[in-house]
């Protein structure tokens, strides 16, 4: 009987070893980006985008699926894979919007935080952007002992801002049938276009789909084909939990945002000071004070994410990795730039997820292309019917950013 027992234990951990590197994922997904991009789709077209969060969530369930998958295959990420089966100048290439994406990714991150420590605690914000990266460092520092701590430490985030987001739902009246009326696909006009490429930007992320590849391997080594169909199906269920609380907050932000501050006379509330002024007035302080720990929370530990990110980026694109405190130091200085120079925040995060959705074919692309390929995936290789959807999503994103383009010429 105790060695029964012994046996089932040992099964639950290893089940338990295959979950994680999602949710590592999913705080991405949920960044101060989102909060920015969210909430003021929602204050200026109330439940408009919805289609546009459900949409973009489920792209990246699929992405995030690829990504895994990649990792589990070939044991490498797919910076590494990219260095592996492409020629240098394409290697070098991706490497550098790479790098322009995780400063993108920085920026909002730091960003968020230093607003969320400046609506807690009074804090300015280029000292509150200092102690978010600050903070960011020694939340990565726990990687350096395995990744589990770290998987650890950042579901614990991911686990205040869904609670906070559900409790800010079940206080605000949301119109149901308004909300069904924005699952239907429309926009209205060029500012509804940029938020919803913002959406976008905020939720299929680039560097997201990089560091999931990185993650899977080091935390599982198959030598089966058995074995790596058994990971594959646990990596599934990871990302489409993880996928799914993530997808239940940005819908929550923007419902949230919608039935308070759309046609409200409430002013200033499409930006994140404004939006938690607005809980203050049209709920009370508690209200107030929950948003601001979310977006705390999202700060740091997608800062650290963020970070981890760029190891990944530079690590694989060209076997090259610098100290974490230079690379904390760097990835800081845009961030803390905007800051200083007191650039409005909230239009500063917007902007960054733009640029994160142009970002995003450069991670989509190879991803497809790689897991199409035999060669490179062996039993694993992506079904046709798996390689048209992934061709659809990356063809969508695409033409989403070039009519973003045409309409701001």
């Amino acid at each position: 009987m105790l060695k029964r027992e012994a046996a089932i234990r040992a099964t639950g951990r290893r089940k338990l070893a295959f979950f994680g590197p999602a949710f590592v994922a999913a705080i991405a997904y949920v960044d101060p980006g989102n909060f920015a991009t969210n909430v003021s789709a929602g204050a200026h077209h109330g439940y408009l985008l919805l289609w546009v969060i459900v949409s973009a969530n489920l792209m990246a369930m699929f992405v995030q699926s690829l990504s895994a998958k990649l990792g589990l295959a070939t044991g490498a990420s797919l910076p590494e894979n990219c260095r592996k089966h492409y020629r240098r100048p394409v290697v070098l290439g991706l490497w550098v919007q790479a790098e322009l994406v995780a400063m993108a990714t920085d920026l909002a991150e730091v960003v968020g935080g230093a607003i969320a420590l400046s609506l807690l605690f009074r804090l300015p914000l280029l000292a509150g952007g200092l102690v978010t990266g600050a903070v960011a460092f020694l939340l990565l520092a726990l990687q350096t002992r395995g990744d589990r701590r770290f998987i650890g430490a950042v579901t614990a985030f991911f686990a205040v801002i869904l609670v906070a987001f559900l409790l800010l739902v079940l206080r605000v009246p949301i119109d149901p049938g308004a909300a069904a009326a924005g699952l239907v696909p429309r926009f209205d006009g060029a500012q509804s276009l940029v938020l919803a490429t913002g959406i976008l930007g905020a939720t299929v992320m680039p560097h997201a789909i990089y560091l999931h590849s990185a993650m899977v391997p080091s935390l599982f080594q198959g030598t089966t084909l058995r074995q790596r169909r058994r990971a594959l199906t646990a990596q599934r269920i990871d990302v489409t939990a993880a996928m799914s609380l993530a997808g239940l907050v940005n819908v929550a932000m923007l419902l949230v945002a919608a039935a308070l501050f759309a046609g409200s006379a409430l002013s200033g509330t499409d930006t994140l000071e404004g939006a938690h002024a607005g809980f203050g007035t049209a709920l009370d302080g508690s209200a107030a004070m929950l948003f601001a720990l979310a977006l705390l929370a999202s700060g740091l530990a997608s800062a650290s994410v963020g970070t981890y990110a760029g190891q990944v980026i530079m690590q694989g694109f060209l076997r090259r990795q610098i100290p974490l405190f230079a690379r904390r130091s760097l990835t800081l200085v845009p961030a803390l730039a905007i800051l200083g120079l007191g650039v409005e925040p909230t239009w500063a995060l917007v902007v960054s997820q733009v640029v994160l959705s142009f970002g995003i074919p450069f991670a989509l692309v190879p991803l497809l292309l790689l897991t199409r390929r035999r060669d490179v995936m062996a039993d694993l290789v992506n079904r046709r019917s798996t390689t048209v959807w992934a061709a659809l999503v990356t063809a969508v994103i695409v033409a989403l950013n070039a009519v973003l383009l045409l309409t701001l010429l």
